[in-house]
């Protein structure tokens, strides 16, 4: 037996943690970046809490999911202030703009140079400036993760910055700030932090801690997101959704993903109306049951057989559930949550042989717990459009 496990340097969970964001972040210098979403007026209490710690801070919002473009422009900000460290506050996105922004920040060259598939695929040679993420959903767990996930229109792809020296300095958990979000948001970022959850359980390259991580974190996240989902105030729930986001972060980072995430980057990139998460909930259950039949046919003896058994036991909590009902209530779940299907993005049957092309290449995929044909990913896509 034979694995990695790196994580941001600290991790901090718990509810009114960001309270302490100013003692935290002063050890990194006295002038911020900080990296939010659309409306910046919601980090106003992590602007304050650097304020009365003596750092100054300049915003930088991120409109949409990122581009290359937009890191670029992040990066120049960053520079012209002279900013010493790089703090995200926000979803997904965000979080990676942050991240990809600080590794800039530290190397030379052009992003370009780093990216892969689209670019030169260099290895960073030197850590990144200090990153502090903050998530403010409970979904993506890019907190934790070692990736920057950004747009490339011109491509049509979404194309990772990965490198040990990107994961944070600081990760800073707090439930609380999860307690606004919309109930669509919650739906579809719970449902990416599922995912995240059960691909890295099954996927090739499980390890005995991530194994752990992801039972617990399922756990948690089974349990509560219809009740965030329902009733966006209960903080139990918000605050089991932060941890299995967060788990599930750990997890993809140190483990890998599959075939739900091998379609999402490439539908992603070609359709930039689709939320990450909603593209993961919409493939999520036909690509498990598309798993479980290869897997009795080609592989009966594989561990993800077992493993996608243990997946039922925890979503349905009856100890005689089958694989196949393990499917049923993730598709029971979706339907609650009213997650489109893929064809409300715009994705239609004439582009399937496309996106399969696309999705053999992605990293995701290379860590599915069996080799799909062709024939069964057109399929499985098919079944969520």
């Amino acid at each position: 037996m034979k694995f990695e496990f790196a994580t941001a340097t600290r991790i901090i969970f718990g509810p009114g943690a960001l309270r302490d964001i100013g003692t935290l972040a002063g050890e990194f210098g006295k002038r911020a970046l900080v990296v939010t979403g659309r409306d910046s007026s919601r980090a106003e209490k992590l602007l304050a809490s650097l304020r009365v710690a003596g750092v100054q801070a300049a915003t930088f919002s991120v409109l949409g999911e990122p581009e290359i473009s937009t890191v670029e422009n992040g990066v120049q900000l960053a520079k012209r202030d002279n900013c010493d460290f790089v703090a995200g506050f926000g979803g997904g996105s965000v979080l990676d703009t942050a991240k990809a922004i600080a590794a800039m920040l530290a190397n030379d060259g052009d992003l370009l140079d780093y990216l892969e598939v689209i670019g030169r695929g260099k290895a960073l040679t030197k850590p990144s400036a200090p990153f502090i993420a903050i998530p403010t959903t409970a979904g993506t767990g890019s907190e934790v993760t070692r990736n920057a996930v950004l747009a490339s229109p011109e491509h049509g792809l979404k194309v990772s910055l990965r490198s040990p020296f990107m994961l944070a300095k600081i990760a800073l958990v707090d439930p609380e700030l999860t307690c606004d979000l919309p109930p669509a948001i919650t739906a579809r970022t719970g449902m990416d932090a599922l995912t995240q959850l059960i691909e890295p359980f099954v996927c090739l390259r499980a390890n005995p801690m991530t194994d752990g991580l992801c039972v617990e974190g399922l756990s948690h996240g089974a349990r509560s997101l219809r009740l965030a989902f329902h009733h966006g105030q209960n903080k139990s729930a918000r605050e089991d959704m932060a941890l299995a986001s967060l788990f599930g972060g750990l997890a993809l980072a140190n483990a890998g993903l599959g075939a739900a995430h091998g379609f999402a980057g490439p539908i992603g990139g070609m359709f930039s109306n689709a939320p990450h998460g909603a593209i993961c909930a919409a493939l999520l259950p036909h690509v498990m049951r598309t798993n479980i039949s290869a897997l009795r046919q080609r592989d009966a003896q594989s561990r993800a057989l077992t493993r996608y058994r243990q997946i039922a036991w925890i979503c349905t909590d009856d100890l005689h559930a089958t694989a196949d009902a393990g499917v049923d209530w993730v598709v029971r779940l979706i339907e609650e949550l009213q997650i489109p299907r893929l064809g409300t993005y715009g994705v239609k049957s004439e582009h399937v042989d496309e996106l399969v092309e696309k999705a053999t290449q992605a990293s995701s995929m290379k860590a599915n717990p069996i080799t799909l044909t062709p024939e069964e990913l057109a399929e499985t896509l098919r079944q969520a459009l």
